[in-house]
């Protein structure tokens, strides 16, 4: 078994000819989100992965082996319910309410413009169509939102840093009391 604990958000920094070259493998979320399984890559070979605690493995990721050799995650294809709005009944912002009950109930979830996505539930399915929401069985790659709060969070491409200005605070909230005024995070 080669052992895997290395993990590349996106493949960040390797040469596009590298990721070519990469073995593939094809995970669904429910391994995905664990730190360490089992899997076989494309090559054959069977993996041991074990990665930091609360590590989430994204669809486009690259392992990294111990001998040194790259494997690209792919997200596998795994039944899904795909939420829209109905155009004859609702707008868009049906979506939004219907995020708003999904998180609400802590249910993974895949965010889009158009779209949500969640692991079939017929409860959920049932409690969205009563919200006028058209619920259709597919099979696709599921990648839920990781949360304000996760390490690996969800990735909107290459890393990238932004402040956010503030009103400047007074009293006790002044800069300097608890730290700036102002706030930066990556994703």
């Amino acid at each position: 078994m080669l052992q895997v604990s290395k993990i590349l958000a996106g493949g960040h920094g390797l040469a596009p000819v590298l990721l070519k070259r990469a073995a593939t493998v094809q995970l669904d979320w429910d391994v995905r989100q664990k730190s360490r399984f089992d899997c076989t890559d494309s090559q054959g070979r069977h993996l041991g992965v074990f990665l930091p605690r609360g590590t989430v493995v994204r669809g486009g990721d690259v392992l990294v082996a111990e001998d040194g050799s790259l494997v690209k995650v792919i997200a596998a294809p795994q039944p899904v319910l795909v939420i829209t709005h109905c155009t004859q009944h609702g707008t868009p912002f049906d979506l939004t309410r219907a995020a708003y009950h999904l998180g609400n109930r802590h249910v993974a979830i895949e965010l889009k413009p158009d779209h949500l996505k969640i692991e079939p539930d017929h409860v959920l399915a049932d409690m969205l169509r009563a919200m006028h929401l058209i619920v259709r069985a597919e099979e696709g790659a599921f990648e839920p939102e990781g949360g304000a709060y996760s390490a690996g969070g969800h990735s909107h491409g290459p890393s990238h840093a932004h402040s956010h200005a503030h009103a400047p605070a007074v009293g006790p909230l002044a800069q300097g009391a608890y730290g700036d005024d102002g706030h930066d995070h990556t994703h």
